[in-house]
């Protein structure tokens, strides 16, 4: 992590309640899975689900990552973070958004709560958005990875306003096409604009530095941002504009998978040619999440073809558990621990002998928390799939675990106390 400007990274203070908030909505969401496992062999459209899903969506994932994204803003742009304050005005209105969304789907109190929660999430999405594009555009070096970084915080704006307005058609109908439909865009949306570009864009420049690598396949790169975002804009307007079309919506993910093949070509290549050959665990789980993508874009002509709702199911929660889930559990442990250690340690180095970020956190724990994910959510899917209840509610608690493990290493590692060793050997 030589290559990051830790000089221009914003205050720990700043970043670090993201990461704590959105350990505790992964808590919550683990447990409104459990409640929730009758719903998961039903129809994805009922209230207990809208929760689930949202709750891993926004406070699960999209807190994890705006916290990452201020951390890493100043790294992936080379300049100080816009502005602090719109950072901190974010995370309260996402914060609250969230805190009225969850129990309005959960008991679909469609109305004043739901519309509440989600003009405050759109507002924290304009706060985030803005202080992107501000410290994107400042720089005169625009890169690929920044292009990624300011069209996925464009795309969640589109999600959460499709999102704001299905919710105002919920109580008060104005829509001229079904829920349903509309509801289908604010979810590609948010799933291949949103997080598909963001995690992109930040991979293409932070795996390379983890791994210690280089590729010179960058067309390769500026072939995926083309692609995702092509067929993304196509499948959007189309299915808008006219009815549904099998065969269309086929096309287009088959362009933007075009556009995720040629970011995982690229990423290939980078760990073939890396430097440090061994790959510690957060990169493993980072790693391991790409399999799930690519498991789940396998789902895509099953659900199309298939009567029945479980595949579609299955297709979100390789995406939402899976893939997104994978990726923050792993790269949880090579940002945080290197945040807490930059706010400890950093004026110490090569004045005291100080420990390294990995050591702030219990590799037993991790290891755990792998292995433990791995056979929760192998046992999920195959209770989806085989339309088993007590399978999924077994998974369930599993999941309910390694929730705990992951919320008692962020309290481990957010409450590190200072550990230095000075030349002389005096503590």
């Amino acid at each position: 992590m030589n290559d990051i400007h830790i000089g221009k990274a914003p205050p720990a203070w700043i970043v670090l309640p993201f990461y704590a908030t959105g350990a505790v909505f992964f808590l919550v969401l683990t447990i409104l899975l459990f409640l929730s496992a009758e719903d998961l062999t039903r129809h994805y459209f009922s209230p207990h689900l809208l929760a689930v899903v949202h709750t891993a969506a926004l406070g699960w994932g999209t807190m994890i990552i705006f916290g990452a994204a201020y951390e890493l803003l100043p790294v992936l742009c080379e300049r100080d973070l816009y502005s602090k304050r719109l950072a901190i005005l974010s995370y309260i209105l996402l914060a609250a958004g969230i805190a009225h969304l969850i129990p309005a789907f959960w008991w679909f109190k469609a109305g004043g709560i739901m519309m509440t929660g989600g003009s405050l999430v759109l507002m924290a999405t304009f706060c985030y958005a803005l202080n992107v594009l501000f410290t994107a555009q400042s720089t005169n070096n625009h890169l690929i990875h920044q292009r990624f970084l300011i069209s996925s915080a464009l795309w969640l704006l589109v999600t959460v306003t499709l999102g704001l307005c299905l919710a105002i058609n919920l109580r008060y109908p104005f829509m001229s096409r079904n829920h349903l439909d509309i509801m289908k865009l604010h979810a590609h949306a948010g799933l291949a604009g949103w997080f598909l570009q963001l995690i992109t864009g930040v991979s293409i420049k932070l795996v390379p530095m983890f791994l210690v690598s280089k590729s010179r396949k960058t067309k390769w790169v500026q072939a995926a941002w083309i692609l995702q975002n092509t067929g993304l804009i196509l499948f959007l307007f189309d299915n808008y504009l006219n009815s549904n079309d099998a065969g269309r919506d086929m096309l287009y993910a088959f362009i933007c998978g075009l556009g995720i093949i040629a970011w995982l070509y690229f990423l290939n290549d980078v760990l073939k040619n890396r430097l440090r050959k061994r790959i510690d665990l957060p990169m493993k789980h980072t790693l391991v999440s790409f399999i799930f993508l690519i498991a789940a874009l396998m789902t895509i002509p099953v659900a199309h073809n298939s009567i029945s709702a479980k595949w579609a199911l299955i297709y979100g929660l390789l995406l939402l558990l899976g893939w997104i889930t994978s990726l923050i559990l792993g790269q949880t442990f090579k940002t945080l621990p290197f945040i807490v250690w930059n706010e400890h340690y950093k004026k110490l180095t090569g004045m005291s002998s100080v420990p390294l970020p990995s050591e702030l956190y219990n590799l037993r724990m991790l290891k755990c928390q792998f292995y433990l994910y791995l056979f929760a959510l192998t046992s999920l899917v195959a209770g989806m799939i085989v339309h088993n209840s007590l399978l999924i509610k077994l998974a369930s608690i599993l999941w309910i675990l390694i929730a705990g493990l992951y919320v008692a290493s962020i309290v481990k590692i957010m409450f590190h106390r200072p550990n230095t060793t000075h030349a002389n050997g005096a503590r």
